[in-house]
């Protein structure tokens, strides 16, 4: 498990090249689709994504930049509901996803270690340290993978190792 600023950043700069992979060669067509039901399309997970990745970068920066700030839960349900994602376009939103990623990153990366330990408030989960925001934004888009995954399967389409 990664443990320092390096390690953390080039696990977290890994996350946008999966997300390509795992949506490239689909069409928008196939994005729109809801090929699982009771489940988002592929655009939606791709606009979900590029909705809370700033809201996740949000996070860190504030706990690195004020002590001990607030930071607040989100919703992705209402967000799912309110905020236009099948009229999203989809290399618009991955293009974000990466901008906000080499932003995070390029700022961690001329910070000290110690930087880890700073601490926000979750409004939900409570205290949480630089380096457990940066665990979990890390893991964001991975955790989103295998639904696409699931979409591509039930569309046809190959699955992406």
């Amino acid at each position: 498990m990664p443990t320092t600023i390096a390690e953390l950043v080039e696990s977290y700069l890994k996350g946008p090249a999966d997300l390509r992979r795992h949506v490239a060669g689909m069409t928008r067509e196939q994005m729109l689709e809801r090929p699982v039901p009771g489940k988002w399309s592929t655009l939606e997970v791709i606009a979900h994504i590029a909705d809370f990745e700033p809201i996740l970068a949000d996070r860190v920066k504030r706990t690195i930049a004020l002590t001990e700030p607030t930071l607040l839960a989100a919703d992705e349900n209402q967000f799912v509901i309110a905020l236009a994602y099948h009229e999203r376009d989809a290399e618009d939103e991955l293009r974000l996803i990466e901008l906000t990623r080499s932003q995070l990153a390029r700022i961690l990366l001329k910070l000290p270690e110690t930087i880890l330990t700073r601490k926000g408030i979750h409004s939900i989960k409570g205290p949480k340290t630089v380096e457990e925001l940066m665990r979990m934004v890390s893991g964001h888009i991975g955790s989103h993978l295998p639904h696409i995954n699931e979409k591509r399967k039930a569309l046809g389409l190959s699955v992406v190792a």
